[in-house]
């Protein structure tokens, strides 16, 4: 039991910070973390957790979709300089970004502040705004 929930765990985390789309490639990431295990197992895992896959074919969490409706929908760009995370979206919208950002609880984000059209992300470090415009981009559908 609580091998299962350390793997989905770190499933997670892999899950929001890269474009994950096969089970195999699941089975393989989580490899690099110390777990060896089965398709099938993944499989249950997904099932378990409720994963979903975007119209682009990559895994995304359940409780991360209003999340991705919000960024595929409203956000127009995102730049960052290093931990700061500028995130352009359509006018009057910006304030329902920071708070679906701010409900998600990712790891990365210390906190935002929202505008009309712009929201500032301040995140833990560099690495993390990368990871961070790396999941917003693949919310966007964005390579």
């Amino acid at each position: 039991m609580r091998k299962r929930l350390e793997r989905q765990d770190v499933i997670r985390r892999i899950v929001r910070r890269e474009r994950v789309r096969t089970q195999r490639e699941l089975v393989d990431r989580l490899r690099a973390f110390g777990f060896v295990c089965t398709q099938a197992t993944v499989s249950r895992d997904i099932t378990e957790m409720g994963l979903r896959k975007l119209p682009e074919g990559v895994y995304v969490l359940a409780e991360d979709l209003h999340l991705q409706r919000m960024i595929s929908e409203l956000v127009v760009s995102v730049v960052s300089s290093e931990k700061l995370v500028l995130i352009k979206t359509t006018p009057g919208t910006a304030p329902g970004v920071a708070a679906a950002l701010d409900a998600a609880n990712l790891e990365e984000i210390l906190g935002s502040i929202a505008g009309d059209d712009t929201v500032l992300v301040i995140s833990r470090s560099d690495e993390d705004a990368a990871v961070l415009i790396d999941s917003i981009s693949k919310y966007r559908g964005v390579s």
